[in-house]
């Protein structure tokens, strides 16, 4: 199962309808590779809170702010930390 579906994505944005579905399965999919990305980690519908709520910011800062290039990561650096492997 995918970390985030399409119908929780949705409940956090309080989009009703499915005119924007497309839009929010592809910031769906963004994040969820950005974020396994940064973390270095695959993720399912069983991973933790922190990581999933990253994804449900990073889909709403993409979904308020399209017309920017990018979400910042630093939005849920406080989320992913956690979660990296630390290389030396």
């Amino acid at each position: 199962m995918p970390p985030i579906t399409l119908a929780e994505a949705k409940a956090f944005l309080r989009v009703t309808d499915d005119a924007e579905d497309s839009l929010v399965q592809l910031l769906i999919d963004a994040a969820v590779a950005r974020v396994e990305t940064a973390a270095g980690l695959i993720l399912t519908d069983m991973s933790p809170a922190p990581l999933r709520l990253a994804l449900l910011m990073l889909i709403a800062h993409g979904f308020e702010h399209r017309e920017t290039a990018e979400a910042p990561l630093a939005l849920v650096e406080p989320w992913l930390a956690p979660f990296r492997t630390v290389r030396l």
